[in-house]
């Protein structure tokens, strides 16, 4: 059978309550009803207010939803990891409304992030045994979870539950973002540079342990830097992990730039002002050595506007011919 098996950053896929309500009358005279709505919020065993950095996070834009929306209808693969998802009933809710149910099997477990953006799967095909290693830590600092969002891992099946076919490892590592308000930016972005590595090592650790070379498995998500750097060598280099995404073709060209990329392998564009473009591959699928002879296609769902078509990472996927 052949399967596509892809990653997408849903760029915060949220679900929040903004407390703006709407009241429509119906009424024979067509009279217009104002009303004010007054939220009391008194008992807090009954609510929370999600907020970052000291702000109500609102709900994702709902043209950035639809434009996610299409992207992914239009890719219909089997198996599609998600990240920056706020959680599962978001996930439910956008599969049920947004996609019209085309993923029948669907995960999502809590992960560290402050901002409540998780790691999950949509599936085609049915699902087995789900893994969260979101308490993983390393021994460097054995006192802090390592993964910032969670490290999971779903038992892909097949068809009528009698193998597993492969096996999904989804995460997001940690970002390249510092505040703007941190005394020492250089010192801040060292660290996250620090901890991106200590997860892959991590990654690593895992896969060592849990998989034999023999066994179908991927590794994907938003990795946050290239397959080449360093910070990422923890699972990119010794483990005969193959890259899937080497050579990809596109949906269609990538928009015009001065300077244009370099190769058609990169998933995020960063603009600084005043300087060139910078085209990388965060996005990434690396497959287990009895997987990677099984690909027949790699493929990246191109944006058709710079700042991307919502969401600031291009989607990709392979097929596999299992």
């Amino acid at each position: 059978m052949t399967i596509s098996v892809g990653t997408f950053n849903l760029n915060n896929l949220f679900s929040r309550y903004n407390f703006l309500g709407e009241v429509q009358a119906h009424r024979e005279d067509d009279t217009t009803v104002d009303a004010t709505v007054e939220y009391v919020f008194t008992d807090t065993d009954t609510y929370r207010l999600r907020t970052y950095e000291g702000r109500l996070v609102n709900a994702k834009d709902k043209r950035a939803t639809e434009a996610i929306r299409d992207r992914i209808m239009r890719m219909d693969l089997d198996v599609l990891a998600v990240q920056e998802v706020e959680d599962i009933d978001t996930l439910n809710e956008f599969n049920k409304v947004n996609l019209a149910d085309k993923y029948p099997y669907r995960v999502l477990i809590e992960g560290n992030d402050p901002r409540l953006i998780d790691v999950g799967l949509l599936s085609k095909l049915p699902l087995g045994a789900v893994t969260s290693h979101q308490k993983a830590r390393h021994r460097d600092q054995p006192d802090e979870d390592v993964f910032g969002r969670d490290l999971i891992e779903i038992e892909v099946l097949s068809a009528d539950r009698s193998q597993v076919l492969l096996t999904v490892l989804n995460t997001h590592l940690k970002s390249h973002y510092v505040p703007f308000n941190v005394a020492d930016p250089v010192a801040e972005s060292r660290r996250a540079d620090e901890r991106r590595a200590r997860q892959a090592a991590v990654i690593a650790e895992v896969i060592g342990k849990r998989f034999a070379e023999d066994q179908h498995f991927v590794l994907m998500g938003d990795m946050n830097d290239p397959p080449e750097s360093a910070f990422l060598s923890g699972f990119a280099v010794g483990l005969g992990l193959v890259n899937g995404l080497a050579s990809p073709e596109e949906t269609r060209p990538a928009k015009p730039d001065a300077p244009p990329p370099t190769s058609k392998s990169w998933t995020h564009r960063f603009k600084e002002a005043g300087r060139p473009a910078e085209y990388q591959l965060f996005d990434h699928i690396w497959l287990s050595p009895s997987l990677a002879g099984k690909q027949r296609g790699a493929m990246i769902n191109r944006r058709s506007k710079h700042g991307g078509d919502g969401s600031d990472h291009d989607p990709a996927w392979v097929v596999l011919d299992l």
